[in-house]
């Protein structure tokens, strides 16, 4: 069964688990906590992670955004950023949210029922009436990912498409 669940202290062992063998950087999802210790995330990466999705302790230049993890029964297969909202930098790059799914649950439609989910919890956080998002055109799964749910590509550059899914109740 999958269930999407927020970064907390009481499962910090498997998150932890998960985080520390997701690359630092895979497609433009970024992880500053790839290799780190169980200490260290623990003590400064989680709380770091809840204080950002209440808005504090942001550095300059980051908007407040929750961290979410993907949980299929006991083991943690993804992660989910979700920002409450878009500065300039964001509305012109990476948009509200970012993803990774574990290599060994690729191609099996966990990205896909994530994505739903995190959509739906996603829409209570988020007043506007679209999300916005990002994709690498050499990463063909995630753009299936986010058209199966609901988006639409508005615009595209040399290495992304920009993709936009309405927000149920406010389209």
């Amino acid at each position: 069964m999958l269930v999407l669940k927020t970064a907390n202290l009481e499962d910090s062992t498997k998150e932890y688990a998960f985080m520390k063998d997701m690359p630092a950087d895979e497609n433009g999802m970024k992880n500053p906590w790839a290799g780190c210790s169980e200490e260290e995330f623990t003590n400064k990466a989680l709380p770091e992670m809840i204080a950002f999705s209440e808005g504090r302790d942001l550095p300059d230049d980051y908007v407040p955004e929750t961290f979410f993890f993907l949980w299929k029964d006991d083991e943690v297969i993804g992660h989910y950023r979700v920002r409450h909202y878009l500065n300039n930098q964001l509305r012109s790059g990476a948009g509200h949210i970012g993803y990774f799914i574990k290599k060994e649950y690729r191609d099996q439609g966990y990205g896909t029922e994530g994505m739903k989910m995190l959509l739906e919890k996603a829409e209570e956080l988020i007043r506007e009436k679209e999300f916005h998002l990002r994709v690498r055109k050499d990463n063909p799964a995630s753009l299936r990912v986010i058209m199966k749910n609901g988006g639409r590509i508005i615009s595209e550059d040399n290495k992304y498409y920009f993709i936009r899914i309405p927000i149920a109740g406010r389209r």
